[in-house]
């Protein structure tokens, strides 16, 4: 199981909020945590820490007025790791090589896939013809319903009618490098992981996937490793000392390495 570290930004500061809080009326989330320290700063210590994979995720839609300072904070943080970070958000087939020009190593897709409760295998073609399929990275943000977990778009505020089951990963797979998992209902409550989705992931397990959401605890990633089979790597957010939380990152590192039990 690799560490994937994360870099989020909303009205252009780097944050830590309540997934299921993001609104796109007035740019409005519940904060975690606001870090004092720019994107670049973050990106620089993953890079001296060997982490690569990591994400950035561009929390404002491109309407907004903070969008722009959005990508300039996330623009800082792709020059001081180029090559190690990906980046979503706002992406399409129009911007995706912008974001790779800038030094994204891959770019994160949602809601110009899912469009219209379906997905739109025209937008997903036009995005391959547009980056290549090696840099497209398909972000399977969920919340459950029905007993189910359902896509969710537009920052997380609609239901798609696509299910995350092992039918849509085989579906997708050829379409995409990677998945992305967000566990949208407890992203960023630092309360514990969606196991039941760990579990659906962990036995599938075809196509590198991260799992980010309510990881709070070692005991946490001691669940993931085991129900994930590892087959998944993990992202951690406001439980992170580095975002406010009570997990030392040295020691997430060091866990996720194998170095400590």
């Amino acid at each position: 199981m690799h560490f994937r570290p994360c870099i989020d930004i909303h009205n252009g500061a780097v944050k830590q909020i309540v997934g299921g809080s993001l609104r796109d009326e007035a740019d409005y989330a519940t904060d975690n945590y606001v870090s004092g320290q720019g994107a670049d700063f973050f990106a620089k210590m993953y890079r001296d820490s060997g982490l690569s994979g990591g994400h950035i995720i561009l929390l404002n839609p491109p309407q907004s007025e903070y969008y722009e300072a959005d990508v300039e904070q996330a623009e800082r943080a792709l020059r001081a790791y180029p090559g190690g970070l990906q980046i979503g958000g706002g992406i399409n087939s129009d911007n995706a090589k912008r974001f790779l020009d800038m030094g994204a190593s891959h770019v994160i897709v949602t809601s110009y896939v899912f469009r219209d409760g379906k997905i739109n295998y025209e937008n997903l073609n036009q995005l391959i013809k547009a980056v290549g399929k090696e840099r497209l990275v398909l972000d399977l943000s969920c919340r459950k319903r029905d007993g189910m977990y359902y896509i969710v778009t537009d920052r997380w505020q609609k239901y798609t009618d696509v299910v995350v089951c092992h039918e849509t990963l085989d579906r997708l797979a050829s379409y995409c490098n990677e998945y992305l998992i967000h566990a949208v209902d407890v992203e960023g409550k630092a309360q514990g992981i969606e196991t039941e989705l760990v579990r659906l992931l962990g036995a599938w397990g075809k196509l590198p996937m991260t799992y980010a959401g309510g990881v709070a605890s070692f005991e946490d990633l001691q669940t993931l490793r085991t129900l994930g089979k590892d087959c998944l790597d993990v992202t951690i957010g406001s439980a992170l000392d580095i975002f406010g939380g009570t997990m030392r990152y040295e020691d997430v590192l060091d866990f996720c390495q194998g170095k400590m039990d």
